[in-house]
């Protein structure tokens, strides 16, 4: 093997490294995300606040296949663990998406108003920031080995910092004015951006901005 070939390997193996630890901090902070997120939508009775909760647990089952994927480094089984780690979370994104415009649209047509949820809010806060570092760092390591899953799977990061953004609108002004409406509509304007990813994740469409060339 020549030095350029091993040293390109050597770096490649340390990028592997780096992205199964972002896979592992993605897993520990969902979890937590989704207990203290499905607990305070139940307790609010905030739709948006559970899918939410329910948006980490999948994204923990993304995080699971990637970690799966980065073990699965070797030339020879690269190519086949990228394509099923891609079916799984262009799956986990539509199956989020159904679930979240499902419950959304019942609590506008039977007028489920929420209770104002302060924890929500806070854990929306912290999450709009955490998600978009965590979301940068993937894709820099998705780039430096070409990874495709790990490019679908920094998108979905990038859903969830959006899910936060929307999330805390829609919590701030019902806690706020008591916009009921707020939350569920929130919660159905998740579901375009959560559909159009998923489906660009089971097509393989996920190399964005040059990041995966």
């Amino acid at each position: 093997m020549s030095t350029n070939v091993l040293d390109h390997e050597i770096t490649r193996a340390a990028n592997v490294r780096r992205g199964r630890w972002l896979e592992y901090l993605t897993i520990g902070w969902n979890l937590l995300e989704a207990v203290i997120a499905i607990g305070a939508g139940l307790v609010a009775g905030s739709i948006a606040l559970v899918g939410f909760g329910l948006d980490s647990i999948i994204e923990v089952s993304s995080g699971a296949a990637l970690l799966w994927r980065l073990q699965m480094d070797a030339p020879e089984k690269r190519e086949r663990a990228e394509q099923i780690a891609l079916k799984v979370v262009g799956v986990s994104f539509l199956l989020l998406a159904a679930y979240v415009s499902f419950d959304a649209a019942k609590s506008l047509i039977i007028r489920e108003p929420p209770q104002a949820s302060y924890i929500g809010i806070g854990l929306a806060a912290l999450s709009l920031v955490v998600m978009p570092l965590l979301a940068r760092a993937k894709r820099k390591v998705a780039a430096s080995i070409n990874s495709r899953a790990l490019q679908a799977d920094s998108r979905q990061t990038d859903i969830c910092a959006y899910l936060s953004a929307i999330l805390l609108g829609g919590l701030l002004l019902n806690a706020l004015f008591g916009w009921w409406w707020a939350d569920p509509i929130a919660a159905l304007v998740m579901t375009p951006i959560i559909i159009k990813e998923g489906v660009e994740a089971l097509r393989g469409e996920t190399c964005c901005d040059g990041a995966c060339h």
